[in-house]
């Protein structure tokens, strides 16, 4: 943690809508006038789309059918922890991207599956990670320990699945036998590498659909927000203006001492008043110390 080049982290898995929060951040940087650097978690993929495929023969041949991009040792990990210490220290550090698709291959120049060159940051006044491991924590690493503010997005696991399913069709052409299989596949990883990295957030925000998901490998629609509630946690609630929030949010209740319950369609507002504040803290003690 660093108070002169603070480190915001985002954590959740794919399909779970750390994309769109990472625009709402987006939003506060440019009203707030922060210059932010960026990191997708992807970029610190371990393999490409073709190695990745070969790795994962590799290892169902020698009896892991498990082997998955949230598996730590699919990952950079390492070189992300040092990128997250540099910043730190110093404000500097470096970055690539993973090209996704055709159109991220227009803009970047590269085939899809592969990766950009590493190139540094521009000037910043904090560092955005957005992606699968940005709480993680291993026998030789702790990210979590870097992140200045660390948020995790968690839908409940039926809708995390349903929008798996319904982005990987549109977007990737996959049937969903195909995304059953990889859900199935990273099922172990998940719960030993993602799950745990919720308890290491200072909030968390899960989405929690109020219509029948019980079979979510059916569902014809992604509940939308209006048919959600949007469950907030704070690890420490303490400092936290609960009575301000509950006013500014109509129909918003607290479940629990550290947490509160707003409409699905609520989540902008929630995540500007909330976040807002304490994003501002760190700009503004950083910029005092210069």
């Amino acid at each position: 943690m660093s108070a002169r080049h603070p480190i915001i982290s985002i954590t959740g898995s794919s399909g779970a809508g750390t994309t769109s929060v990472k625009r709402i951040f987006e939003q506060i940087f440019r009203r707030e006038n922060i210059t932010a650097a960026f990191i997708e978690g992807d970029a610190f993929h371990r393999y490409d789309r073709m190695a990745m495929k070969a790795k994962v023969a590799e290892e169902e041949k020698a009896g892991n059918p498990n082997f998955t991009h949230f598996h730590v040792d699919a990952n950079e990990l390492g070189i992300l922890q040092d990128v997250f210490k540099e910043y730190g220290e110093n404000g500097t550090g470096r970055t690539r991207h993973y090209v996704h698709d055709e159109d991220e291959a227009e803009l970047f120049k590269s085939d899809p599956g592969t990766f950009t060159d590493w190139e540094p940051f521009g000037e910043s006044e904090l560092l955005f990670y957005e992606g699968l491991h940005g709480c993680a924590v291993t026998d030789d690493i702790d990210l979590s320990a870097l992140a200045d503010l660390r948020i995790g997005v968690t839908p409940v696991i039926n809708l995390e699945w349903i929008q798996k399913i319904h982005r990987d069709r549109a977007t990737r052409g996959y049937s969903t036998e195909a995304v059953m299989d990889v859900i199935l596949r990273r099922m172990p990883d998940y719960t030993r590498y993602i799950v745990p990295q919720f308890s290491r957030t200072q909030i968390n925000f899960q989405r929690v659909p109020i219509v029948d998901t019980s079979n979510p490998f059916i569902a014809r629609w992604i509940p939308t927000p209006d048919e959600s509630m949007l469950v907030i946690r704070f690890a420490n609630p303490r400092g936290i203006d609960f009575p301000y929030l509950l006013s500014m949010i109509h129909d918003s209740f607290m479940s629990r001492a550290n947490s509160i319950v707003v409409p699905g369609n609520k989540l902008d507002l929630a995540m500007q008043l909330i976040l807002t504040p304490l994003i501002m803290q760190l700009v503004e003690r950083k910029r005092r110390l210069g």
